[in-house]
């Protein structure tokens, strides 16, 4: 078992800010493109929104692997109930994100679009048009997005109260500017 760092390194940070970038970019891209409807393709707004769903995918699947071959140690001046509870919310990032990805990929797939990742490459389908696998999956997506948004909430809430409040160092372990603290 690799041995646990007291810090966030420059690539854990890289994963965490690219993937906060795109998130953002993605869930108001999501709401604000236009409802596609029976027997219309996909446009331009979709296929951005699926690429970077798929690009969001891929590195939080790298992220995730990452984090199993270097993790971190928990914040040693943490209260117990704190520490599990970061912990716990993490983990359910990784898993709510993935999901909520996924379910993005077969909801598409059951449409039976074919969608270019990024205008160039063809995703595959993970389900035959119209597969009622798909639909039930693909029929998450929004609430998984809801999901999202509420941790996410809550993972920005306790990040500011540490800063503003605790006025402690748990945010800075994953500030772009902060070497190892």
């Amino acid at each position: 078992m690799p041995t646990e760092q007291l810090h966030y390194g420059a690539t854990a940070k890289l994963f965490h800010w690219v993937i906060t970038a795109l998130i953002a970019v993605q869930l108001p891209l999501g709401w604000l493109m236009p409802g596609i409807h029976r027997g219309e393709t996909p446009g331009t707004a979709m296929t951005v929104h699926v690429s970077i769903g798929v690009t969001i995918l891929a590195l939080i699947a790298l992220r995730f692997l990452w984090r199993l071959t270097h993790p971190v140690a928990p914040e040693t001046n943490l209260p117990a109930w704190q520490r599990v509870g970061s912990e716990f919310v993490h983990w359910l990032l990784y898993v709510v994100v993935l999901l909520t990805t996924f379910s993005g990929w077969f909801l598409e797939s059951a449409r039976g679009w074919t969608i270019l990742l990024y205008g160039m490459v063809p995703l595959p389908r993970l389900v035959e048009q119209g597969s009622p696998l798909g639909r039930s999956l693909g029929g998450l997506h929004a609430t998984l997005t809801w999901v999202l948004i509420g941790l996410l909430g809550l993972h920005i809430a306790a990040a500011l109260v540490h800063l503003f409040i605790y006025r402690d160092r748990v945010m800075h372990r994953m500030l772009p500017a902060n070497p190892a603290i």
